[in-house]
């Protein structure tokens, strides 16, 4: 079955059973290779997309589910938030295995683009279930602090 999707603000169209998991679309059908699999249970946020702005896994996203949406993936993340998030991330050097960050950084740009100074308690509730095997949560927060104070300035 041919699916169009409307992906970093190109609209794609691919052959895919409709149950096919977004996740394995935008990798083995479009070359997308930034999205990571990590669990395929939707627990761990690898996986993670914006789908029309909110933070989803696509592990568990069905394409046959998704006409007429926007989803923004790792390759096509931008805007104020988005250039404050990864400008913070490098200056933090927030990474160490790396595994994890796209979700992060998505899901971290849907945070800011919602609440632009966002608490503590912000940042854990919408980073929950992001998980990071190297345990860059510390410097993850801190970046999340530093990138709101840089689209304030």
């Amino acid at each position: 079955m041919s699916v169009t999707l409307t992906i970093n603000g190109e609209t794609r169209t691919f052959d895919a059973d409709p149950e096919t998991p977004l996740l394995w679309a935008l990798r083995d059908e479009l070359g997308m290779t930034g999205t990571k699999f990590g669990c395929g249970i939707a627990a761990c946020g690898a996986c993670t997309v914006n789908w029309d702005g909110f933070p989803s896994r696509s592990c568990q996203m069905q394409v046959g589910d998704l006409e007429g949406a926007n989803i923004t993936t790792i390759e096509g993340v931008n805007g104020k938030a988005a250039d404050a998030i990864q400008a913070a991330w490098q200056e933090l050097e927030v990474p160490q295995c790396g595994y994890c960050q796209s979700g992060q950084i998505l899901a971290a740009t849907a945070l800011l683009e919602e609440t632009p100074n966002p608490t503590d308690e912000d940042i854990d509730a919408a980073m929950d279930g992001n998980v990071c095997r190297c345990a860059t949560y510390a410097r993850i927060r801190k970046a999340i602090h530093l990138a709101a104070d840089k689209m304030e300035a």
